[in-house]
């Protein structure tokens, strides 16, 4: 009996001896050795055995992102925004004596802010003057197709402005009471055998643009007509159309205006700085946005000495071959002149 209680008066005691085996097994089972890699390290982190770098090696030199030419040894505010300064960090193309005030650029930052460079070498200097401007009809093709002589529009060959006509080509019939009183009066000089009637019936209607074919047909054939054929005195477009069928024209009513777009002129306004680096004879060069991808070439061949006084600007004229006819009046051009200094 008294070993009985003796057992169950030191049982609390084999618990805590118990107890305290099991912590010191726990804790040489649990604890990180030395050599072993630590979970978390300064400026690491590890997952599942990869490790990443968070933080570049700092130079000790704190800056501000906004206002990189403040430079400090110690973290603090920026004293222009205020704002909390960041460490300096190393990059992969400068060194520790590299200039601080300098901008330096990785390789990968170099390539994403597309940095190009040139080499500097001893060259002549030109200057690029770049001109913005029009096409334009040759002004010298230019031709007005007028009535020679007052009448009626009985026929009339050209419907729209934009139809090409060329030279010789019948563009309306004109009826003209005047035309039919000078014919009989040839026919009645004949009759009486009046040279200088003759001659002067002849030459009243050699102004009024008949041929002498014609004259010489009313002379063999005696008989007379009123009516007239107006003929195209060149070939090219029909930019105005004036009148129409059954209209009244006194002589020397305009009808048509027609344009030979063989050879038409790029129009350019040189701003009045630019205008001293532009002469008479230099090569232009000139796109179009109606025909992308090409580039036509031409010489100035006149400069306005006038300037508009509301652009500030002058007319510079450059004329171009068209027999493509590939050149529209009113298309828009650029241009762009290199003028050495």
């Amino acid at each position: 009996m008294k070993k009985i209680n003796e057992i169950i008066r030191n049982k609390p005691v084999q618990y805590i001896v118990i107890a305290l085996a099991g912590l010191w097994a726990g804790w040489l089972l649990f604890s990180p050795s030395k050599d072993a890699t630590p979970a978390t390290h300064e400026g690491h982190e590890t997952h599942e055995g990869h490790s990443h770098d968070l933080v570049q090696d700092e130079t000790g030199v704190w800056t501000c992102s906004m206002h990189p030419q403040i430079r400090q040894d110690k973290p603090g505010k920026c004293p222009i925004c205020a704002m909390d300064l960041i460490p300096v960090r190393k990059s992969g193309g400068g060194g520790e004596n590299s200039d601080p005030n300098t901008i330096q650029l990785s390789e990968e930052a170099a390539a994403l802010a597309d940095v190009q460079t040139s080499r500097i070498s001893k060259e002549n200097p030109v200057k690029a003057v770049r001109l913005y401007g029009k096409i334009a009809p040759n002004e010298q093709s230019l031709q007005s197709q007028a009535a020679h002589v007052g009448g009626r529009i009985e026929q009339l060959n050209i419907n729209f402005t934009g139809e090409s006509v060329h030279t010789g080509q019948t563009l309306a019939v004109l009826y003209s009471p005047e035309l039919f009183t000078a014919q009989q009066e040839l026919l009645e000089a004949i009759k009486m055998q009046q040279p200088a009637l003759i001659r002067a019936a002849r030459e009243k209607l050699r102004l009024w643009k008949m041929t002498d074919a014609q004259i010489e047909a009313i002379e063999q054939s005696g008989t007379v007509s009123p009516l007239v054929e107006i003929k195209a005195n060149v070939s090219g477009i029909v930019m105005t159309k004036r009148v129409n069928q059954g209209d009244y024209v006194a002589s020397g009513a305009v009808l048509f205006d027609i344009a030979n777009l063989s050879k038409v002129w790029a129009m350019f306004d040189a701003f009045e700085v630019d205008l001293p680096f532009l002469n008479k004879g230099d090569q232009v060069h000139f796109t179009l946005q109606a025909l992308p991808g090409k580039t036509y070439t031409g010489r100035i061949a006149f400069i306005d000495p006038i300037i508009n006084p509301s652009t500030r600007t002058a007319r510079v004229r450059v004329e171009v071959p068209n027999s493509q006819m590939e050149l529209k009046p009113e298309m828009y051009a650029t241009a762009e002149v290199s003028a050495p200094l």
